[in-house]
């Protein structure tokens, strides 16, 4: 992803994927987070593991303003403060009890998470729109091959065979995350269109992958 020597940004969500009160596990350079948005709406990134025993965050709940570990019920703010331990309800938690969090960032329906601190903020998609995430089983040349395209300045990729379609890649741990993307203006049948043509694009790399190996 475009980024400066201070930090970058990488794409871990769809906005939709992520409704109100939520957590869902997420994954960037930097390791694995609990991705969770608040009951009024902030979204925000967190370690996925409870300093207490260690539990994933991600595996627990989301009430107010909180993340609560599913184990003892300890409770972190965005900020990644401990609020509230439930064995201990009178007590204030120490300061030094937190999560370490990421700054989250949300633009065209994408949620974006800072790994280091970028100078800038994240790539604008301008007249596209996200109608879908993929996980593959190639690398980013492998996907690069498959759609007949380079990734660009802006971290797309234009599929060959589809003007107004570009793919969003991301790599994860063994895998790469694709965020498939159309013109604003694309009817239902053309957003059908460009999922069909993502899966095409998906068997094709995964299979160059594979041959490769």
């Amino acid at each position: 992803m475009p980024s400066d020597t201070a930090g970058s940004w990488t794409p871990v969500a769809l906005s939709a994927d992520l409704p109100l009160a939520t957590v869902i596990p997420a994954w960037t350079p930097a390791g694995s987070i609990a991705l969770w948005r608040s009951q009024s709406g902030r979204a925000s990134a967190s370690s996925d593991r409870c300093p207490h025993r260690g539990m994933r965050l991600s595996h627990g709940f989301v009430r107010g303003e909180a993340l609560s570990c599913i184990y003892h019920g300890w409770s972190y703010s965005p900020a990644g403060g401990c609020v509230r331990i439930p064995a201990h309800p009178d007590l204030v938690p120490p300061e030094t009890i937190r999560v370490a969090v990421q700054r989250v960032e949300e633009s065209d329906g994408i949620v974006w998470v800072a790994v280091g601190e970028p100078a800038l903020p994240p790539p604008r998609l301008g007249h596209l729109v996200p109608i879908r995430s993929l996980t593959l089983n190639a690398d980013i040349a492998a996907i690069e091959a498959a759609a007949g395209g380079k990734v660009d300045a802006d971290g797309l990729i234009r599929v060959a065979d589809c003007p107004w379609m570009r793919l969003l890649p991301t790599a994860q741990t063994g895998c790469t995350l694709i965020y498939v993307l159309v013109e604003q203006d694309r009817n239902v049948a053309d957003r059908i269109t460009a999922s069909r043509i993502a899966e095409a694009v998906r068997r094709r790399a995964e299979t160059r992958q594979k041959d490769a190996a």
